[in-house]
């Protein structure tokens, strides 16, 4: 009897070594489908199968999974990556396999498409426009009116996402966007929204169910970098109902109800204003196992093969999380403190993505994290302490990176002593 096979696409730093662990939990064998599996570390620790293969090219995917398919039952394909996730509905169908709607995805991924649909439907979001160029971004920035975010209209994690307070940084932004720094995965269009400022929160849901509610903070602007999550947000019933209210909207019109969705909501002086629709998993949904009991990547993937999720709450937990941002560029010299943090009661897990004498370079995005600590009790003052307690017992030393003068310096000293002439 063949072996039951898992494909995925492509992966992450967060969610991806979660896939692979909830398809061992499930008795299938992983095999992970990308153009470059040396990314992805967790693949060699978790001693899972990988085949390069251009991601980007369906065909080149449906020979490899038609390849794959004479030795192992494909049971389901799935990711935990957006940017494939269009490809692999786009499989699923080629397959006869379970999935979601390839449309739905590539209008959710694109930003502006996704404005506009929501727009006409009515769904509360910050006024927006396209832009092609400089000029473009500031005439619209100057009709919206100031402060401005701008962000690629195809993108993911907060990359090339900025807070403009004025012209200036809308133009400075604009030029680093279209100035070859920004990596595109589309034709480069830039999304120019009205700053919706209020709290912020995640609304995680499966199918077309709200699980539940996440509040959510970000370190220092002008960046969208998460700093810290809470689930389930400490939200009156009536404030979760008109979040859940206008999130379900959402997913109805863009077509989605298909497997996990994310939303990010900002509650404004006028409510809750859509953000943005995330058609997948949030990027670290431990908290909300240590919540609730859940497994949502194991839930997604009996999903994936067919089979019915369960959903049920084991009980109900306070959870949060905190990510370890650097505050400066360099060598990171040394951690300290990783394992009196684990230690503390209260804290499920301290995960680090980094290790002495790592290249510290901010990006401005998700990939800044150099690690994350979880904690989980019956209530958020009590979690909130021991968040707070463990973060503080974590300490680093980040060096400047060596100069040009640092290193002549360096050669200079581990060069051999000169003989003086005529002593040989």
């Amino acid at each position: 009897m063949a072996t039951r096979a898992l494909i995925l696409l492509e992966g992450t730093r967060n969610n991806g070594p979660l896939y692979v662990q909830g398809a061992q939990h499930l008795g299938l064998h992983s095999i992970t489908l990308s153009a470059d599996p040396t990314q992805y570390d967790y693949l060699a620790a978790e001693t899972a199968a990988a085949i390069r293969v251009d991601t980007d090219n369906l065909d080149a995917l449906i020979q490899e999974c038609s390849r794959l398919r004479a030795t192992y039952d494909i049971a389901g394909i799935t990711s935990a990556e957006e940017s494939v996730y269009a490809m692999v509905g786009k499989l699923c169908r080629h397959f006869d396999l379970p999935g979601p709607n390839p449309a739905s995805i590539e209008r959710c991924c694109d930003k502006f498409a996704q404005r506009q649909v929501l727009a006409q439907a009515g769904v509360p979001m910050p006024t927006y426009r396209l832009a092609a160029d400089a000029m473009e971004a500031e005439s619209a920035a100057t009709e919206i009116g100031l402060p401005v975010v701008l962000k690629p209209a195809v993108g993911h994690g907060s990359s090339g996402v900025r807070l403009c307070r004025n012209l200036d940084e809308v133009a400075e932004h604009t030029t680093y966007l279209l100035g070859g720094k920004h990596i595109w995965r589309s034709s480069p269009r830039i999304l120019v929204e009205e700053f919706a400022q209020g709290p912020h929160y995640i609304v995680h849901i499966m199918g077309n169910e709200v699980f539940g509610i996440e509040a959510n903070e970000f370190d220092r602007p002008p960046l969208f970098l998460f700093r810290q999550g809470i689930f389930p947000a400490p939200l009156t019933d009536d404030e979760y109902k008109c979040i859940a209210d206008v999130s379900l909207s959402s997913l109805r019109v863009l077509g989605l109800g298909w497997g996990p969705t994310c939303i990010e909501v900002r509650w404004t002086k006028r409510g809750p204003v859509v953000i943005e629709v995330n058609p997948r998993l949030s990027g670290a949904p431990q908290h909300i196992q240590l919540a609730y009991g859940v497994d949502l990547v194991t839930e997604h993937i009996k999903l994936v093969i067919g089979e019915k999720w369960d959903l049920r709450r084991r009980h109900s937990h306070t959870a949060a999380w905190r990510s370890l941002l650097p505050d400066r560029d360099g060598i990171l010299d040394w951690i300290d403190g990783v394992s009196r943090a684990a230690a503390v009661s209260g804290v499920a897990w301290v995960k680090l993505h980094v290790k002495p004498k790592t290249r510290i370079i901010r990006k401005g995005d998700y990939r800044d994290s150099m690690g994350y600590v979880f904690a989980v009790s019956p209530n958020l003052a009590r979690t909130d302490a021991i968040l707070q307690r463990a973060v503080d017992l974590i300490e680093w030393s980040i060096i400047p990176f060596p100069t040009e003068q640092d290193r002549l310096a360096a050669s200079h000293l581990s060069a051999p002593p000169q003989v003086p002439r005529g002593t040989e």
